[in-house]
């Protein structure tokens, strides 16, 4: 059986719809710069953070978009490592959101900084005990691996190197993941923090947040431009984005299942589960059934779960899981006091240390959101134009322009578009 040879173009939509779009994410990228210049004037007294939570809004969107960024590259993975064919066609636009996902996510990073200026001391003079300082070799490593890698896809000289090349990435993307979660894995002073399981599973929901972001970018620029986006290929990343949420699921009854078993950690377990406020609320509410349940509802449904709509609703919820899930890690366990004496109460403490019943009343501002939705707004704006400019999209992903495999069952069309 043969096959038409995989064309890519660039993104042809027409030039006012393109500009518009453009605009849009350039004028909240302003917004963005405008509420960083607001902090570093003034300080960071105008955002909701305090002397407990240091680490606010601006941080759950930039690593959730390392995060992203890590799980995106997985799909060129598939095609040119685990050599899946099928998935081949969608290693161009796998790499370059992964680029963009990663410079959106560090901008946000270097910019919610106290002295962003610094970050140049940070780069020069590597403390080597720090997972910090090795955090900074793997995103730019990253950064760089990725560039090389989109180089082997996109030029005949250089695909001798495709599958050394996504070996490479494979790996680095790996540890890329693994030291993100660390930097809260490894951090002991907070309770909820202290867990060697953080590592692997910041990987697993790397997997699926990645996936779903990949998948809505792939979804909106095919329908804009009405490239033709087949069952086949549709079918195999919804069934892999429901396994990918099932992977996070049993990762997040592993973790709070062995914190409830220690006696230590019982008390910020009772917090975040069912005392925490809006974070009990986020985590139950926003990751557990918006975030997870209800995709995967979607997903496995009979006939919503081939339906082209209800899919891409099903994307946009794990992502809104996704930004749930670090907003309880990164900020409910900094909320919760530390506890300095265990059976001891602290009468007062402005970093509300060891205040039995309280946790740090945390707020984000506005300034805090608008510089999140920037590091969102930069991802996008890369995207946009280097799907403009260069040949990033295959020009038809229709069953009959796909890579034939014979033991691929047979999936059901998808319908609803």
């Amino acid at each position: 059986m043969t096959t038409k040879r995989i064309v890519y173009r660039e993104w042809r939509i027409p030039s006012a719809r393109y500009w518009s779009i453009l605009g849009i994410l350039s004028a909240i990228l302003g917004l963005a710069l405008l509420a960083f210049a607001l902090t570093e004037h003034h300080g960071h007294w105008v955002t909701g953070m305090n002397n407990s939570v240091v680490w606010g809004l601006p941080h759950v969107f930039a690593v959730f978009l390392i995060v992203a960024a890590s799980g995106a590259i997985n799909v060129a993975s598939i095609g040119s490592v685990f050599g899946v064919s099928i998935y081949k066609p969608l290693g161009r636009l796998s790499g370059l959101l992964a680029a963009a996902l990663l410079v959106g996510g560090l901008m946000v990073l270097v910019l919610d900084l106290g002295r962003p200026e610094r970050l140049v001391v940070a780069m020069t003079h590597y403390n080597f005990s720090s997972i910090f300082a090795w955090n900074i070799l793997l995103y730019t490593g990253f950064l760089a691996i990725v560039i090389a890698y989109l180089w082997t896809m996109a030029d005949r000289k250089g695909q001798a190197y495709n599958r050394p090349a996504g070996i490479a990435a494979l790996v680095w993307r790996l540890a890329l993941t693994t030291g993100t979660g660390s930097i809260f894995g490894f951090l002991v002073a907070r309770q909820a923090y202290d867990a060697a399981i953080l590592g692997p599973m910041f990987v697993v929901m790397s997997f699926a947040y990645g996936l779903a972001v990949f998948m809505l970018v792939l979804m909106v620029s095919f329908d804009e431009e009405g490239r033709p986006l087949g069952p086949r290929m549709l079918a195999r990343l919804k069934n892999l984005l429901a396994l990918f949420v099932l992977g996070v699921l049993y990762f997040i009854l592993v973790y709070h299942l062995t914190n409830l078993y220690t006696a230590k950690d019982a008390g910020v377990e009772a917090w975040i589960l069912f005392g925490g406020g809006f974070y009990t609320f986020a985590f139950w509410v926003g990751w557990i059934l918006i975030g997870s349940l209800a995709p995967l509802g979607i997903l496995y449904h009979p006939e919503l779960g081939r339906d082209w709509n209800w899919i891409a609703t099903a994307c946009a919820l794990v992502i809104f899981g996704g930004l749930s899930a670090m907003y309880v890690v990164i900020i409910g366990s900094q909320a919760y006091p530390m506890e300095l004496f265990p059976g001891k109460t602290i009468l007062e403490s402005g970093f509300f240390d060891g205040v039995n019943g309280e946790h740090a009343p945390y707020s984000p501002s506005l300034p805090e959101l608008l510089l999140g939705l920037g590091g969102v707004a930069l991802a996008l704006l890369i995207t946009a134009v280097g799907v403009r400019v260069l040949q990033f999209l295959p020009d038809s992903l229709a069953d009959d322009a796909l890579p034939p495999e014979p033991c691929e069952l047979a999936e059901a069309p998808a319908t609803g578009r």
